[in-house]
């Protein structure tokens, strides 16, 4: 997608984890560098994997430097007057004023490119991702291979000792192979506890 020099636009690289979204990311910003863009990057500060909390690395070893940021105001606050293009990774770990942080920066004539997990591992929608997906002008949504049966894979399988993690789970855990696997649905599971299996019996007796 090409837009004329003074316009600003919204771009989301979103999927399942191991799809390639901080490689695609990644891909985007070099080439606006080649193109000498006044380009800063960002990511999310929970992410320490692989380079540490100060860079952006991809499953497949690339990585670009990056500014480690907690919330949406930091974003705003650290983008320079000049910067013609912003790119944010792991934006799920955001709060949802990031979606008006790049509306605003795109309002501006800024190119934002926002790369994230769309689902957590339950399969439901994750953080401010469904909204950044809804604002944005492009989405791409990738895709991985289901480590089961080798279909496209689509959720995220979090793992506690080689098993699927119950629905109780924190939402927010970051981790790498060790803990979690690309699924396609039909071999994605997360097990409810009792509790959870008795709340959801009522719910269904009682018709909520």
């Amino acid at each position: 997608m090409y837009h004329g020099a003074q316009d600003g636009w919204v771009e989301v690289v979103s999927g399942v984890m191991f799809s390639g979204k901080s490689e695609e990311l990644l891909r985007r910003v070099r080439r606006a560098m080649i193109a000498r863009k006044r380009v800063q990057v960002f990511k999310s500060q929970l992410d320490d994997r692989y380079g540490g909390v100060f860079r952006i690395s991809s499953h497949d070893g690339s990585e670009l430097e990056a500014q480690p940021v907690s919330t949406s105001v930091q974003v705003a606050e650290l983008v320079r007057p000049d910067c013609q293009v912003v790119a944010i990774d792991e934006a799920q770990f955001l709060d949802e004023g990031v979606v008006r942080v790049v509306n605003d920066l795109a309002d501006r004539g800024v190119r934002v490119i926002v790369a994230g997990t769309d689902m957590d591992f339950r399969g439901e929608p994750f953080g401010p991702m469904p909204q950044l997906m809804a604002v944005a002008e492009r989405v791409d949504k990738l895709h991985a291979i289901c480590v089961v049966c080798g279909d496209l894979a689509t959720r995220n399988q979090r793992l506690i000792d080689g098993e699927p993690a119950p629905a109780e789970g924190p939402t927010i855990q970051v981790g790498g192979a060790e803990s979690y696997e690309a699924r396609c649905r039909r071999c994605h599971q997360v097990p409810l506890t009792t509790r959870h299996q008795t709340e959801l019996e009522i719910g269904e007796a009682s018709g909520i």
